[in-house]
């Protein structure tokens, strides 16, 4: 999909010209355009345009670092999972971003939102043309259809947990300029994602395109942000029975690239390098700054402390739910990477997820300490590993022109493990607590059957631990504490952490606890502090405020607080 994408793109930007930053300059496309792409090969070339943007990259507003489909920035660097790393002043608008001083200038709060209704637009072009394409059967119009409103439901989604409430443009809108963000848009996602669910195929040949599974699964997820708990947990249910989907045997292979669109993906985002574009732009662009500094990478993106705390487990390999996280909890390591200074047990997930001192990186050998990262008062001593490629890869699977961490690994950004965690969730709070326990234990009985990470000869790397729950939870309270735990270890860096504190009513407890503590090793989060209320979204770019003018008056409100 993404090398189709990667060919048509250059057809689609022939017949339609779009704004570089203000969406809302963008004016109502002429017939020419309409009668341009008015067949089957045309609407396909626009939906292939619209796909192109999931990633976060449109080749137009900046490199798709704040709009990168990962949400590595909003998701994790924002909350508690990752350090901005790299140096100090290096990108200093996610260390606003980070330390929670944001204002409606930030640059990557204006990318993010341009290239976010950039999709959007595409999608709207989409759903303009295919009545006017004769060639096509009303059954080929109703896929295409649901494929536009599923992209569409995406870019608003990513719209609105980010920015709050937005304006709704869709294909009937004649000026944009004029749409005020009086409401979130929730029952328009819902209502473009129930489309999709009820119109798209089961499966694809083509790997990439959304999917019934996909768009269920996603609606499972409005829900869930929601706090829709009945309606998540019947839909996501049916992804669970019915989907035809199973977990891979072992954690780690959702994360290698020989097993990209595997039997535990649900929608997956395709990456390709070296595939005749200088730079290799569809090789994951929007992360291209993040990998290890040590294979000459900009070293953006690194796990923190909290993080790795997180996966210490007790003697009989369960998380400690209830231990506040202190200082002391904070993991001792060596900075030669000589050894593995903590000796306690830990999840074996945790060195599957993240390059530790003294423990193998894939085959790259035993991460280095120090000298593998550009700066470590700034990012700490860890790297992220799941985005990672093998060294025996090189060049093959990782671009070989422009920065040199892209790679084919592709983003799953849905697998069969989210709906049975989410499943988990619903079932804790309207449901069975024996069933949420029994969802969870099939989450841990697979990382307990996965292979561990050993030395060259075959001694585990760490104490490694986790075992199923072995008895019913035996409360809602506890319930939501092991799940979330689960969620935080299962899909560490992943993207989703910032929006599940949030989600979950707890992310200003959690970060200025996180913030009072990482401040001792990395001492330029003094200061940092969550205000609820006003931090759970991010602002209303300025510029998109002064252009929303009717009648002398902004038609856009700014978030409180900004």
């Amino acid at each position: 999909m993404k090398r189709i994408i990667a060919y048509t793109i250059l057809l689609v930007l022939a017949g339609i010209s779009y704004s570089c930053s203000d969406f809302m300059d963008i004016k109502p496309k002429g017939q020419a355009d309409v009668e341009l792409f008015s067949s089957k090969q045309g609407v396909n070339a626009l939906l292939i345009g619209a796909y192109s943007v999931v990633d976060g990259v449109n080749g137009r507003t900046g490199d798709g670092w704040a709009s990168a489909v990962t949400n590595w920035v909003w998701g994790s660097v924002a909350a508690d999972d990752a350090y901005k790393g790299s140096n100090p002043g290096d990108q200093s608008q996610i260390n606003q971003i980070e330390g929670f001083v944001v204002d409606s200038e930030n640059l990557y709060v204006a990318q993010h939102w341009a290239v976010m209704y950039d999709g959007v637009i595409r999608s709207n072009d989409v759903l303009k043309v295919i009545p006017s394409a004769e060639d096509m059967t009303e059954e080929e119009k109703k896929i295409a259809e649901a494929q536009a409103k599923f992209l569409r439901a995406h870019f608003y989604f990513q719209l609105t947990i980010i920015h709050g409430k937005v304006p709704f443009i869709d294909e009937n809108t004649v000026d944009p300029g004029i749409v005020p963000n009086d409401h979130a848009l929730w029952p328009e996602i819902e209502s473009d994602m129930q489309f999709a669910a009820d119109n798209l195929p089961h499966r694809w040949e083509e790997k990439g395109r959304a999917t019934q599974w996909a768009a269920k699964t996603y609606l499972g997820r409005i829900y869930l942000t929601q706090k829709k708990f009945a309606e998540a947990k019947e839909i996501l249910q049916d992804v669970y029975s019915n989907g035809g989907f199973s977990l891979m045997s072992s954690y780690e292979q959702n994360y290698l690239i020989e097993f990209n669109n595997n039997q535990e993906s649900i929608f997956e985002i395709q990456y390709a390098v070296n595939d005749g574009f200088n730079g290799s732009p569809n090789g994951g662009l929007g992360d291209g700054i993040n990998g290890p500094h040590f294979m000459g990478s900009s070293g953006f993106f690194q796990p923190t402390h909290s993080l790795v705390s997180s996966y210490r487990v007790d003697e009989s390999g369960l998380p400690l739910l209830e231990d506040p996280y202190t200082q002391d909890d904070i993991l001792p390591y060596s900075s030669s990477g000589d050894g593995v200074l903590y000796s306690q047990p830990v999840d074996p997930r945790l060195d599957h997820s993240i390059g530790r001192p003294g423990v193998p990186y894939l085959d790259w050998g035993i991460h280095q300490g120090n000298s593998w990262i550009r700066n470590i008062s700034n990012g700490g001593p860890y790297i992220n590993k799941k985005a990672m490629f093998k060294q025996s890869e090189r060049g093959v699977m990782s671009s070989t022109t422009g920065r040199v961490f892209l790679n084919a690994n592709n983003y799953r950004k849905f697998k069969l493990s989210h709906v049975i965690l989410w499943l988990a969730e619903c079932e804790a709070e309207t449901g069975s607590l024996q069933r949420a326990t029994e969802l969870v234990n099939e989450i841990r009985t697979r990382a307990k059957n996965s292979t561990v990470v050993t030395f060259d000869d075959g001694e585990p790397a760490a104490d490694y631990r986790v075992e199923p729950y072995p008895t019913t939870f035996a409360d809602k309270e506890y319930a939501l504490l092991a799940i979330q735990m689960e969620n935080r270890i299962e899909f560490a860096m992943e993207g989703y952490r910032f929006f599940d504190l949030v989600r979950w009513g707890i992310a200003a407890p959690v970060m200025n606890n996180y913030f009072n503590v990482d401040n001792s090793q990395l001492g330029y989060l003094t200061g940092s502090r969550f205000s609820e209320g006003q931090h759970e979204i991010w602002p209303i770019p300025q510029r998109q405020i002064d252009i929303s003018i009717n009648e002398g008056i902004p038609v856009l409100n700014q978030n409180p607080g900004y």
